[in-house]
């Protein structure tokens, strides 16, 4: 009697898409981006309390681990499962660096304008911090500087420094978004450099 040849079962069609993911096919990862963006995107928004801005910068971050992190998955429900925690993940990275961007503009709007006395000195890490935020400031185009100068120093309202500079309250936030941006990456790069 000849030896029965074992039957094995295709492949699903998830595990075709993500075994040519992590082949690195780049319609694939289209494919996928199509199928599971919009429903990555509504998650990602629950976990950023309906912050659009920080959902986009968070679903930015975890597609970029899953095209580094794609591996074969052939049931749906344990691909979904991968997908949320680095959504997850993302979005703690993400309010980890925010949390850090807030104490340098806190410290930032905090400075005196003039010297203060010895005996109100700050503590050196507050110092140290300080220092970067204006070093970061110093190496932005003057414009950005300026912008978040008088945001955060001058206490100006969004309504008043639109207004000042003659553009919607809608571009002012596009602009302020793009400087933040900038002296967040500047400042990290910084304290980076000067690591111990």
């Amino acid at each position: 009697m000849p030896d029965r040849i074992a039957e094995t079962s295709p492949a699903s069609p998830l595990a075709i898409l993500t075994q040519r993911m992590a082949a690195g096919e780049e319609a694939a990862f289209a494919e996928w981006h199509g199928i599971y963006a919009t429903r990555l995107f509504r998650y990602v928004l629950v976990l950023q309390r309906g912050d659009e801005h920080s959902a986009a910068d968070v679903l930015q971050e975890t597609l970029l681990r899953v095209a580094r992190h794609i591996r074969s998955f052939d049931e749906e429900h344990a691909f979904w499962d991968w997908l949320a925690r680095l959504a997850r993940s993302a979005a703690a990275d993400h309010g980890r660096k925010r949390s850090r961007y807030r104490r340098f503009l806190d410290l930032f709007r905090a400075q005196p304008s003039a010297p203060a006395p010895p005996e109100h000195a700050a503590p050196p890490e507050l110092e140290t911090l300080a220092a970067v935020l204006e070093t970061a400031l110093a190496q932005l185009p003057e414009a950005d500087a300026a912008l978040l100068r008088a945001k955060y120093h001058d206490d100006l309202s969004q309504r008043e420094l639109a207004a000042r500079l003659a553009i919607s309250e809608e571009a002012l936030e596009s602009r302020l978004r793009r400087a933040h941006a900038a002296l967040r990456t500047r400042a990290f790069q910084i304290l980076h450099e000067h690591q111990p």
